[in-house]
């Protein structure tokens, strides 16, 4: 004979066993849209500084293509600390069938220049002459200028559509500065 405190046991299991797995499905089900990550340099600065925490909407470009302005992450062939590939976060300047110039510390696209009112230091350094940017790649740029290893570098150079992972869509954390990017 089952008693009382058994029963209670066993529906207590059975609840909490039903509310592990639907917790597994949701975060597996969110994990397939977004990924997690966190800033580690200071590409980014001011826009994003190191240790903020983001989401990364992975299917932004499944049926649309990255726009100019957007905050992306990418697989480079640079490597980390550990041996792996390197993941890089950068805003997308150039697009395909852009041509993309640098000098006197402007960006120049299809020959007018752009305005970015989100720089670090507001100025582009290097020195880029009639760039074109071809089907299937993107030129990127970190926000500080300065100090951003980018598409500007022959290490990094043009961004592949297929090693892009997703855009940054919101900035969790520090909590005081939750914002959509």
């Amino acid at each position: 004979m089952v008693t009382q405190e058994e029963r209670v046991l066993g529906d207590f299991l059975k609840s909490l066993i039903k509310d592990i797995i639907i917790a597994v499905i949701l975060a597996a089900a969110i994990l397939y849209f977004v990924r997690p990550t966190i800033v580690k340099q200071t590409s980014m600065v001011p826009t994003l500084n190191p240790n903020d925490y983001l989401l990364i909407y992975k299917q932004a470009y499944r049926s649309s293509d990255p726009e100019r302005g957007d905050i992306i992450v990418f697989q480079s062939e640079l490597e980390d600390e550990d041996g792996s590939d390197k993941l890089l976060i950068k805003r997308v300047i150039g697009l395909p069938g852009d041509t993309i110039t640098i000098k006197d510390d402007m960006v120049y696209i299809n020959g007018e220049a752009y305005e970015e009112d989100y720089l670090n230091d507001g100025i582009t350094p290097g020195d880029i002459e009639d760039l074109e940017i071809p089907d299937g790649q993107y030129f990127c740029m970190g926000d500080n200028r300065v100090s951003s290893v980018d598409s500007r570098d022959p290490e990094v150079g043009l961004i592949d559509r297929d090693t892009i992972m997703g855009k940054a869509i919101i900035r969790l954390f520090p909590l005081n500065e939750i914002t959509t990017l």
